[in-house]
């Protein structure tokens, strides 16, 4: 397997895992590519750096910046939710149905939750949705 840094003519860039080399090559030749934003199957490779850990003294998060502004935009709703919002963990379904039912006090949470658990929560009329980011325990 082989992972490619690629980029449609629309200059959106993406990755994406090859068998090989030849893999890439057939599937670019026959359009059978496509570029995850705009649908774009003109694509092409672009310079690949190689995958080094970073030394343990290195800065956290120096290699973690918005490469694009979907991911910019991600950043921000992340900052903005884990900003104005208190992280429950595991505990989101029980706190967001105790604070739903009056048993805890009204505020803004953010966690984790079972998909089960989020069924029976949308069910039941608590409002909730899913965010579009990792919970910060299963980043790293």
């Amino acid at each position: 397997m082989i992972r490619y840094s690629l980029k449609c003519d629309q200059d959106h860039g993406f990755e994406s895992w090859f068998q090989s080399a030849a893999a890439f090559d057939d599937l670019a030749a026959a359009g059978r590519l496509s570029c995850p934003v705009c649908g774009s199957v003109t694509v092409e490779k672009t310079l690949m750096a190689p995958a080094v850990r970073p030394a343990r003294k290195a800065a956290p998060g120096a290699l973690a910046a918005p490469g694009s502004k979907v991911e910019e935009a991600l950043a921000a709703l992340r900052k903005q939710v884990e900003e104005n919002s208190e992280y429950v963990g595991l505990n989101f379904a029980a706190e967001a149905r105790a604070i739903h039912e009056g048993d805890a006090p009204q505020r803004a949470i953010y966690g984790e939750a079972k998909l089960e658990e989020a069924r029976r929560l949308v069910e039941d009329g608590v409002p909730v949705a899913p965010l579009p980011f990792m919970p910060p325990r299963k980043v790293n």
